[in-house]
């Protein structure tokens, strides 16, 4: 992995992103000898940050779909009382 400072950054945005481009590999970017940030390509954010929100919203929608689901009143399923209503069962 390469380190670029601040200064190179400002002077050279275009060039570091041609060789992110090129060679995918994440690219550090240091202020006063510290590593602050890191520069990655696109489709790596996508996979490691946008596909992980999408099944964080999913996993929240399944608990709250399984929150909404009514605990059983009698011995028989919703299912089977809305059958028997409309006069499909014996």
């Amino acid at each position: 992995m390469k380190t670029v400072n601040a200064l190179q950054i400002r002077n050279n945005l275009g060039k570091v992103l041609q060789e992110l481009e090129e060679t995918k590999e994440p690219i550090l970017l240091s202020k006063g000898r510290k590593v602050r940030a890191a520069l990655i390509t696109y489709e790596d954010f996508q996979r490691r940050f946008l596909d992980r929100q999408a099944e964080e919203a999913q996993e929240k929608w399944r608990a709250a779909l399984h929150e909404l689901r009514a605990p059983r009143v009698g011995p028989r399923s919703s299912l089977e009382t809305l059958r028997e209503l409309r006069g499909y069962l014996d």
